[in-house]
C-alpha cells in the first residue's frame, strides 16, 4: 500500500519516534561512505505553488544525498498552473517519478493528489498543516531533552496557523503538554483540536503568552502574517501586539528552555532579537534538521 505524508497523523507514535531516531543516524552518517542511497536511480518531483528557501534547498539536497534525482518544478510553469485536474497530474507523476513533494495552498489539494497517486505524496506545506517542519522541530527537541516527550511542556505563542495545527498533531502523537497562547479570533482549527483531544492530547488555549510560557521547556512561535495574508498585516500587528516572545517572557520558562521558530523571522515583531539570537535559540539547528528528517522520511516512504 502506498504511504503518504499529508499530516503527522499519517505516522503512528512508534513510527514518528523511529523516524526521529533515524534522522539523527542519517545526520551522523552524512558525508561518509556509510551513508545509504535508497533513492539511487529514482526521481522525486518537488513541486512549488509557493515561494520557498528551506523547503527547496533541503529537499533538493536531501534527494541528491539519498542517491536520487530531484526535479524542482514551479506549478506556474506546468499545465497544473493552467488548470489541469489534480487527479490527472497525480496519475501522470506516478508514471514518471517515485515520489512527489508539494508545497501548496489548501490541504484539500494534497489530499486530492494523494487519493489518485500510486507514489508517496509529501506535504511540504499547506495553509492548514506543515508536518515536515514539525519533524525538524521535534528532532531539535529530542536533541535537547531526549526521547521522553511526555515529560515536556511546549508553549506556542501567536497565530493558530498551520504550524500550530501541526504542533497539536505532534502533542497527540508524543504525549507532551501543549499550551497555545493565541489572540481572540486567531485560534487553531477547531476540528484539529477536537481530533487531537479525542486521542488524549493535552492541549489547551490561553490568551496571554505569560500563561503559556510559564514553566515551559520549549517556546515556539511564527510570523504574525503568513504568505497570502499580507493584506491582513496591519490588523494582525494590532491583534498580536502583546504576543511577542521577549527575553523577559522567556525568563518565565524553565532555565533550560529552548526557543524555536520555523523561519523566516521578523525580529522586533513576533520575537525579540535577544531571544532568537540568544542562548535559548535553536532555530538554525532546527533549520538544518529539515534536511535530515526529510531524508529519513523519504527513505521510509519510498519502496526499495
Amino acid at each position: 500500500m502506498t504511504r503518504h505524508f499529508r499530516t503527522l497523523f499519517d505516522l503512528s507514535s512508534a513510527e514518528l519516534r523511529s523516524l526521529l531516531a533515524r534522522s539523527a543516524e542519517l545526520r551522523a552518517l552524512r558525508g561518509t561512505p556509510a551513508h545509504p542511497k535508497p533513492l539511487l536511480g529514482k526521481s522525486v518531483a518537488v513541486l512549488f505553488d509557493k515561494a520557498s528557501t528551506r523547503t527547496r534547498i533541503s529537499f533538493e539536497v536531501g534527494v541528491f544525498e539519498l542517491g536520487g534525482h530531484p526535479l524542482i518544478i514551479s506549478a506556474k510553469d506546468t499545465q497544473l498552473g493552467r488548470g489541469e485536474p489534480l487527479e490527472d497530474t497525480a496519475k501522470m507523476l506516478s508514471r514518471y517519478c517515485h515520489a512527489v513533494v508539494w508545497r501548496t495552498f489548501g490541504q484539500v489539494r494534497i489530499d486530492t493528489l494523494a487519493a489518485s497517486a500510486t507514489i508517496p505524496v509529501v506535504n511540504a506545506l499547506t495553509d492548514e498543516h506543515h508536518p515536515c517542519q514539525l519533524l525538524a522541530d521535534l528532532l531539535a527537541v529530542r536533541d535537547t531533552f531526549g526521547d521522553d516527550f511526555a515529560a515536556l511542556r511546549v508553549a506556542w505563542v501567536g497565530d493558530g496557523n498551520n504550524m500550530a495545527n501541526s504542533w497539536i498533531h505532534a502533542a497527540a502523537r508524543l504525549g507532551f503538554e501543549l499550551v497555545l497562547a493565541c489572540p481572540e479570533g486567531y485560534d487553531p482549527l477547531a476540528a484539529t483540536l477536537d481530533e487531537a483531544r479525542a486521542l488524549g492530547a493535552r492541549v489547551s488555549i490561553v490568551r496571554t503568552p505569560e500563561e503559556a510560557m510559564r514553566g515551559a521547556d520549549v517556546v515556539t512561535t511564527d510570523v504574525w502574517a503568513s504568505m497570502g495574508q499580507e493584506a491582513e498585516a496591519k490588523a494582525r500587528e494590532v491583534a498580536f501586539a502583546g504576543f511577542q516572545v521577549t527575553a523577559a517572557r522567556m525568563a518565565l520558562a524553565k532555565p533550560e528552555a529552548i526557543f524555536l521558530h520555523c523561519l523566516p523571522a521578523h525580529r522586533g515583531e513576533e520575537v525579540e532579537a535577544a531571544v532568537i539570537d540568544g542562548p535559548w535559540s535553536r532555530v538554525f539547528d532546527e533549520a538544518e534538521n529539515r534536511l535530515h528528517t526529510q531524508k529519513a522520511l523519504l527513505e521510509f516512504l519510498v519502496p526499495a
